[in-house]
């Protein structure tokens, strides 16, 4: 035994580990290396189901909110349709008392024509549809109006001349173009 403790000895007082010391201190900075690896692997899958989940509510959020917006604009379409029906309605009534009345004069029809127009106009226009009719010798807009010929006349050139049937705008789009004559260029 005197010769095992001998060594230790030599190697205590030379400071220099000894071989299986070295071996032991390599193995336990593999162990805390691995055992630190270990840990910051489990972090990086935690946080890696975090954001998985994270990213599944996300997207289940958007296709909700994709889904509530197309059935919103599905009833506003809806409704906007029944608010102009609606609005129609009176129009409706009134052409159909005026047919039920059997002797009337022509003086009655034309006054009751024309308050079925003006009820007809007042839902157009509560409905923002809007009547395009220029005056004459205004410039022609080839976004407002359709020209259906050209007239010679004292006017200016592609400026309207008259209209043959009124056009309409709804919401500020063209839902119908105006037709109309437009001036020809003089000739010389």
């Amino acid at each position: 035994m005197p010769e095992n403790t001998q060594p230790e000895q030599n190697q205590s007082l030379t400071g220099a580990p000894s071989p299986e010391e070295q071996e032991a201190a390599q193995a336990a900075n593999e162990f805390d290396a691995l055992t630190m690896a270990q840990a910051e692997l489990a972090t990086l899958q935690a946080k890696n189901t975090e954001l998985a989940d994270s990213y599944l509510r996300a997207k289940a959020e958007a296709e909700n909110a994709r889904r509530r917006a197309e059935d919103e604009i599905a009833k506003a379409r809806k409704f906007a349709l029944e608010s102009f029906a609606e609005s129609l309605l009176p129009v409706a009534d009134s052409l159909e008392a005026g047919l039920a009345i059997k002797d009337v004069t022509p003086e009655q029809i034309r006054e009751g024509a024309a308050a079925t127009l003006k009820q007809l106009k007042s839902a157009l226009e509560r409905n923002k549809v809007i009547e395009i009719n220029p005056a004459g010798g205004t410039k022609f807009d080839p976004h407002q109006h359709q020209a259906i010929s050209m007239v010679p006349a004292e006017q200016d050139a592609n400026t309207v001349v008259s209209v043959l049937q009124k056009g309409y705008l709804i919401a500020e789009r063209v839902l119908r173009p105006a037709l109309v004559t437009v001036a020809a260029p003089k000739e010389i």
